[in-house]
């Protein structure tokens, strides 16, 4: 309601109580000669300012529940951001770790196929001794064992 948020707070408040008083006095204060002939229009305006506060009290009431779902969901949210990022904190945990050993595989990889053999004083490489392996898969492999390449995530 557009009203509630320009309006202070204590206006509805004050507008209901003037349409009680109000009409009160529009039924009490009927018998008194003077005032019995404005009886009418006093009951008539009174009652309309008491279904305006009554309205509006209403509007203070229902804003009022709203803002307590509110404070709860965002309670809620703050909780489960906190989980998240209590979840964030092991997920890089275990990509941390996956990473070392996806490096440590990788550097045993290089270990194995750079093993060398001492052949009549002549170093040889195991891998570059053997003729049934192509030079263009000994090349990609050393590439792909010395190129660092990035986990995606």
């Amino acid at each position: 309601m557009w009203i509630l948020s320009v309006l202070p707070e204590f206006i509805p408040h004050l507008i209901f109580i003037i349409g009680v008083l109000g009409t009160i006095t529009g039924f009490v204060l009927g018998f008194i000669p003077f005032i019995s002939a404005y009886k009418l229009p006093i009951q008539i305006i009174s009652i309309l300012i008491l279904s305006l506060g009554l309205y509006l009290e209403g509007g203070l009431a229902n804003e009022a529940e709203w803002k307590l779902k509110v404070k709860e969901v965002e309670a809620k949210l703050a909780k489960k951001e906190a989980r998240s990022q209590e979840e964030n904190v092991t997920i890089v945990e275990k990509v941390v770790t996956k990473i070392e050993f996806i490096k440590t595989k990788g550097q045993d990889i290089i270990r194995y196929l750079d093993k060398e053999v001492v052949k009549d004083n002549e170093v040889i490489k195991y891998i570059e001794t053997c003729p049934a392996i192509p030079k263009v898969i000994i090349k990609s492999v050393n590439e792909a064992a010395t190129i660092p390449h990035e986990v995606k995530k």
